[in-house]
């Protein structure tokens, strides 16, 4: 299965900017392999004076931005998981605002962020294999959106994109 299967109803517009992030020849698989190689090797390649920079107040250091990484994953896989099992209650969104100060992402090394997102998305990959073509086809409801496990999957390789994007642009 790849990006072009998804159908429009499968998730809410707001997703659309992180899914099309995304090149169409990925399976849902490759693309969590591609992403772990590739984020691993773009933060490891950031310059430590850049780790806690902030281009402007109020936004995130690289190491926040990370950690933001991190923590969506693991919200979004729930919500896949959750999808995939056919659970038909309405998942809550988040504010992820809210979860960097708890974090403590600065004071972490980027080492530790770098294993910690290794072993979220093993985890994620993990579990993606252990669900069928049918069962991520599967349809929920989440932060009042209707979102089917694959696009809840495939929203999250294609957010982490979107903010190595934006470090470039903006950081780097």
């Amino acid at each position: 299965m790849t990006i072009k299967d998804l159908q429009p109803r499968e998730f809410d517009p707001y997703y659309g900017q992180y899914i099309h992030k995304l090149r169409d020849n990925h399976t849902l698989i490759e693309s969590f392999e591609a992403g772990k190689e590739t984020m691993s090797s773009f933060f490891k390649d950031i310059p430590p004076e850049k780790h806690e920079y902030c281009y402007a107040e109020n936004k995130w250091s690289c190491k926040e931005i990370l950690q933001h990484l991190i923590d969506t994953e693991r919200i979004f896989m729930y919500r896949c998981f959750r999808i995939a099992r056919n659970d038909k209650t309405e998942l809550a969104g988040f504010d992820q605002n809210i979860y960097i100060e708890p974090s403590k992402a600065n004071q972490k090394t980027m080492n530790d962020l770098l294993g910690e997102f290794q072993i979220v998305r093993d985890g994620s990959i993990s579990l993606l294999n252990s669900l069928t073509p049918n069962d991520l086809k599967n349809i929920g409801t989440a932060n009042g959106g209707h979102m089917s496990a694959r696009a809840a999957a495939f929203t999250i390789t294609g957010h982490e994109i979107w903010h190595k994007d934006i470090i470039v642009d903006r950081y780097l």
